[in-house]
């Protein structure tokens, strides 16, 4: 494999260039300098005795794909030491004190000598990567330890590079992973149809997540005054290609009896004065709630100018529209999907499994254009239409739930 390592130490050269310049790549620099000296003491700090996981994410995303896992297993009468490592800046930092996790820190760069020095200081009793993380050189090490590893919430497509005639190197590291859960059928069947048959079709963990989240969703005071008996459309982590739809039909078309809950994805100064100099209904920050009773009670539109609120604002909508579809990655519509909410999203929405299939059976609805999104919210808000959006999309959850413990159970048949 020496064009992948050849690959590889190229491209930590371009980030070391690419730091010099860009804020984030910086700090993926920065996160490894003198990882080996830090690593060493971080498990040398660690209590001796009890078994050590490794999980490693690319970013927040698979984060909360692998977090029920984590949580399902910090609840054992022993429970494991869990490292935590992540390649993303974005992942670690927001996630670096994680309290379910002994360590958490940045995963080196996948040389073949640093991906040895990393599993011969940590010696995992398991190794657990989230959805697409795939680094040759780290898994390779992992088999020749003998370390039980595994694949959560793998999603695989025709074009990967497993699949094609000049990747069976990277074909026999997939047939090194002790056991695939993968969240799809097809997933399944591409791994069949390249010979590798240790694999379970199990769902995406992250419904266990969302499911959870709905359950213990605390309430919001200030939402539910403002919400009140209405119903309201939840927008959540939109972008200004979102708004640029959204805001004129809320100005000219909601409903009298409806209203709005804005979730920008970006909370700026600059981006939320855009939104409120764009309508003309009443619009009162979350922020500034609490203060102003009177415009709470009149306002039309809430604007969220905090981080962490989202999911549990949809336990107030009737329907939702999710950020990012215009672009190139649609946010989570999960979430919303988890209370019940059908899905309104931008065209761009075809790498994420649960938004083709709400697409597909009716609970979810692709948004071209302002006259599209004016057209199905007018559709939605006959009864009978809604119930059967609603009903599909929380059948979605309802049918795929279970997937973190399947993966415990394969962990507990294994003795580990």
């Amino acid at each position: 494999m020496f064009g992948y390592t050849l690959g590889i130490y190229l491209y930590g050269l371009a980030l070391q260039l690419a730091a010099l310049f860009h804020p984030k790549a910086r700090k993926w620099v920065e996160g490894r300098q003198n990882w080996m000296d830090r690593h060493r003491q971080m498990s040398a700090d660690l209590p001796e005795g009890r078994p050590l996981f490794w999980f490693h994410c690319a970013s927040l995303g698979e984060f909360e794909q692998g977090r029920p896992l984590i949580e399902n297993l910090s609840t054992r009468e022993q429970p494991p030491l869990i490292l935590l490592t992540f390649y993303s800046p974005s992942g670690y930092e927001i996630r670096k004190n994680y309290p379910q996790a002994d360590v958490v820190a940045y995963l080196p760069l996948d040389t073949p000598a640093q991906a040895r020095a990393f599993v011969n200081i940590w010696k995992p009793q398991l190794a657990i990567f989230v959805k697409y993380e795939f680094w040759f050189n780290i898994l390779q090490q992992l088999q020749k330890q003998h370390i039980p590893t595994l694949l959560i919430s793998g999603l695989f497509r025709p074009g990967q590079l497993f699949f094609r005639p000049y990747g069976g190197a990277f074909q026999r590291i997939l047939e090194g992973f002790s056991h695939l859960f993968v969240q799809d059928e097809a997933s399944g069947q591409h791994l069949s149809n390249a010979g590798i048959d240790q694999y379970t079709v199990a769902g995406d963990t992250r419904i266990d997540r969302v499911q959870s989240i709905a359950a213990q969703a605390p309430p919001i005071p200030l939402a539910a005054d403002f919400c009140q008996s209405a119903p309201v459309l939840v927008v959540g982590s939109s972008w200004p290609e979102d708004e640029a739809c959204l805001l004129p039909y809320l100005n000219e078309e909601l409903p009298a009896d409806w209203k709005a809950i804005i979730a920008p994805h970006e909370i700026s100064e600059n981006h939320l004065k855009n939104i409120e100099q764009q309508l003309a209904l009443p619009c009162i920050r979350f922020s500034a709630a609490e203060n102003a009773p009177d415009q709470l009670n009149s306002a039309s539109v809430l604007l969220i100018d905090n981080i962490g609120m989202l999911s549990a604002l949809y336990q107030y909508g009737r329907i939702a529209y999710i950020g990012g579809g215009f672009k190139t990655g649609l946010h989570n519509t999960l979430e919303p999907i988890a209370f019940g909410l059908p899905v309104l999203f931008g065209p761009h929405y075809h790498k994420f499994e649960e938004a083709r299939y709400l697409v597909e059976e009716g609970g979810g609805f692709v948004i071209e254009d302002a006259r599209t999104l004016s057209e199905t919210l007018r559709k939605l808000q006959e009864p009978e239409a809604y119930q059967k959006a609603a009903g599909t999309a929380l059948r979605y959850i309802t049918q795929n739930q279970g997937a973190t413990q399947k993966v415990l159970r394969w962990i507990e048949s294994a003795g580990l």
